[in-house]
C-alpha cells in the first residue's frame, strides 16, 4: 500500500488521517497472465492502481481482440462510464502479465468522499488523470497519421516495446503487424 501512498502525495496534499480513511476503501489483489480485472459486459465498480505488472483494456470485434488502452506500473485503470453510470462495460481489462494491483472499491470510495476533502479531491484527479490520457489515445488518431502515432507513442514510452507485443501494439496504434514492423525498421 505504501506504493499507493506515494504515489498519491506526488498528485495532491494528503494527510495521515486522509490516508486511514482511504484505507478502508483498498484491497491489494494479484492477478496472473490473461485474468480479467474486468470483463466486458460487467459493472465497473473500482478503480484499480497498478502497482507492478501489466494489464490492458480491450473489446472484441468479429473475433480479433483490438486494445484500447496499456496500463503500467503507476496507472490508474477502470472504465468511466461503466463506474460513473453503473452501466454495462464495453470492453475488458486484462492483466498481460503477472500483476499487482491496489482495487479502490466504488462504494467505499463514494463514502469516504463524505470524510476527507482530500479524498474527493484525490478521486477527481484520478478520474481526470484516466480521461486525459484517454481522450489524447482518442485525439491521436484525429491528428496524426499512423507513423506520427507510432513516432509519438516510442518517444513518450520508450520501453513501450520491451513490454508489449508487436502484435498488441499494432491494435493499439490501429496499423497492421506489417505496417508496424516497417515503421520500427525506419527508426
Amino acid at each position: 500500500m505504501d506504493i499507493l501512498k506515494k504515489y498519491i502525495a506526488t498528485i495532491t496534499d494528503f494527510s495521515e488521517q486522509s490516508w486511514m480513511a482511504l484505507s478502508n476503501c483498498l484491497t491489494e489483489i494479484e492477478f496472473q497472465k490473461n485474468e480479467l480485472l474486468l470483463k466486458e459486459g460487467q459493472i465497473c465498480n473500482s478503480i484499480y492502481f497498478i502497482s507492478s505488472g501489466l494489464c490492458k483494456s480491450c473489446y472484441n470485434l468479429d473475433g480479433k481482440e483490438i486494445n484500447t488502452a496499456f496500463y503500467f506500473e503507476n496507472d490508474f485503470a477502470t472504465n468511466i462510464k461503466s463506474l460513473t453510470t453503473s452501466s454495462k462495460s464495453e470492453y475488458t481489462i486484462k492483466a498481460c502479465e503477472k500483476t499487482k494491483v491496489i482495487q479502490l472499491d466504488k462504494t467505499k470510495l463514494l463514502e469516504a468522499y463524505s470524510k476527507s476533502h482530500q479524498i474527493e479531491t484525490f478521486g477527481r484527479k484520478v478520474l481526470e488523470m484516466i480521461m486525459a490520457k484517454q481522450e489524447e489515445h482518442t485525439n491521436s488518431f484525429k491528428i496524426l497519421t499512423p507513423k506520427e502515432r507510432f513516432d509519438y507513442l516510442i518517444s513518450k514510452q520508450p520501453d513501450f516495446l520491451k513490454r508489449v507485443s508487436l502484435t498488441q501494439t499494432a491494435s493499439y496504434l490501429g496499423i497492421s503487424r506489417e505496417t508496424l514492423s516497417r515503421f520500427r525498421a525506419i527508426k
